[in-house]
């Protein structure tokens, strides 16, 4: 048993060792950004004079904007909160590699927006240094890098010179721009009279189509509908696919699960875990689970008097332990388990699966039941390909009994995860058209269809 969860390992490490070959595009070191709390300038010499008097009698601030929150960081946060200055970044140190997908997740307030901010140039740092090496198209905000009195069509042109491109490079984007951001009737409009969402579709063709080396996307996609969100993760990820950098920031973990092959989960201001999506993920929130859980080497004793779990598994068919494997391949979680004593019991071994939110996908338990003398057993559901959807899953396991009545000997919820991708190769059939990216659902089986002439 402890070979098999050992593999796991040497796979994770080849998994480094494959990226520690590419080139290094984003390299932050020691990064720390530090705001002071309160408002430093009011914009009039009353307000001024008002606060620098209150000050001198040792008086708290009149027009300070956030008097409130500052007390809430003194009772929530004091780690963070020193001699009225915030730390929204402390000593972040990581690197991002030419043609990776990063997806950084975190609560509110965990430094997300101040770190994109950063390394898209809007914002310096306090301390530390951000070195990048290609050209930076970001998207933090609903209109920035748009000035709102010009055109649509003149802001994209504004777009690609602040970029580096000449009129003629910028030219051969323009029809492709706008067919992908869908406002043709309103590109000679100012960008002002834009709805919201309109703001952001064309925001977003104009990053994504002017040739960025590394792509930098806030969550400000919520603000379109979700056939435009589908459409620019499809988009991402072909920029990925093609060798380009995307850095993503999302609240749906769904959605980093999908799109990003590493993902860093930010706490207070710090790293708190970097990894596959499907670990940091859990670990986001607070669930734990690997693709290998061994409760003896662990120390813990799970169960009861009558039968104990002794280890979870994930694998392939070779008997592989995975972590991640391609929506067409087979797959099988184990439950090693061990009987106490001799009894007419008969237990039920069943995994439930469930999604990031906490959703049940579903249950499952043998269809035939039968006494199990007293021993170690292994319990096996297979899963085959071309059945789950594209995302992750989280394996509780649990044994019950019925004999009186209902027992539950023990259950673990989440212990095991893994993730569904899919390559989209020759995809016609599996995937569908229509779609840019994952499509809904929690199963997405390969069902037997007949189509022919009716008559």
């Amino acid at each position: 048993m402890q070979e098999l969860c050992s593999s796991v390992v040497l796979r994770k490490h080849s998994w480094i060792q494959y990226n520690a070959m590419s080139d290094t595009v984003i390299k932050v070191e020691k990064l720390s950004k530090e705001y002071r709390l309160g408002t430093i300038n009011h914009g009039f010499l009353f307000r001024d004079l008002q606060s620098w008097w209150a000050r001198r009698r040792g008086k708290e601030d009149p027009n300070s904007l956030i008097t409130t929150y500052q007390q809430h960081l003194v009772s929530d946060d004091n780690s963070r909160l020193s001699g009225g200055r915030f730390l929204a970044l402390d000593d972040l140190t990581f690197e991002v590699r030419q043609g990776d997908a990063l997806g950084i997740i975190g609560r509110n307030g965990a430094g997300k927006s101040t770190l994109l901010k950063i390394i898209s140039k809007v914002t310096s740092p306090t301390s530390g240094v951000v070195k990048i090496r290609g050209r930076v198209a970001s998207l933090l905000e609903v209109g920035t890098g748009f000035h709102p009195e010009l055109t649509g069509r003149e802001n994209i042109y504004l777009n690609g010179a602040i970029s580096g491109m000449n009129k003629k490079e910028i030219k051969n984007k323009f029809d492709e721009i706008v067919a992908f951001s869908g406002v043709e009737k309103f590109i000679d409009s100012p960008v002002k009279r834009y709805s919201s969402g309109m703001y952001v579709r064309l925001a977003f063709a104009v990053a994504a189509h002017l040739g960025p080396e590394i792509l930098i996307v806030d969550e400000v996609l919520a603000v379109g509908d979700i056939q435009f969100q589908k459409q620019c993760l499809g988009k991402m990820d072909d920029i990925s696919k093609g060798g380009r950098t995307v850095v993503f920031v999302s609240h749906s973990l769904q959605t980093i699960a999908s799109l990003c092959r590493e993902c860093i989960l930010l706490d207070q201001g710090k790293i708190k875990k970097r990894g596959l999506p499907s670990e940091v993920i859990l670990e986001y929130l607070g669930e734990g689970g690997s693709s290998c859980a061994d409760f003896t080497k662990l120390g813990r004793t799970v169960g009861d008097n009558f039968v104990q779990l002794v280890m979870g598994i994930v694998q392939d068919a070779n008997n592989e332990v995975i972590t991640e494997i391609d929506i067409r391949e087979p797959l099988k979680i184990s439950m090693h388990f061990t009987v106490k004593q001799d009894t007419s019991i008969r237990y039920i071994p069943n995994f439930h699966f469930t999604v990031p939110g906490g959703t049940y996908a579903f249950v499952s338990s043998p269809s035939s039941i039968s006494e199990l003398s007293s021993g170690n057993y292994i319990a096996t559901c297979n899963i085959p390909g071309n059945f789950l959807n594209e995302g992750t899953y989280y394996v509780g396991l649990a044994i019950t009994s019925y004999e009186p009545g209902m027992t539950i000997h023990f259950f673990e919820p989440n212990v095991l995860t893994f993730s569904i991708r899919d390559p989209m190769e020759n995809c016609v059939g599996r995937y569908g058209f229509g779609y840019a990216n994952v499509m809904p659902g929690i199963v997405r089986p390969n069902l037997d269809w007949d189509v022919r002439k009716s008559g």
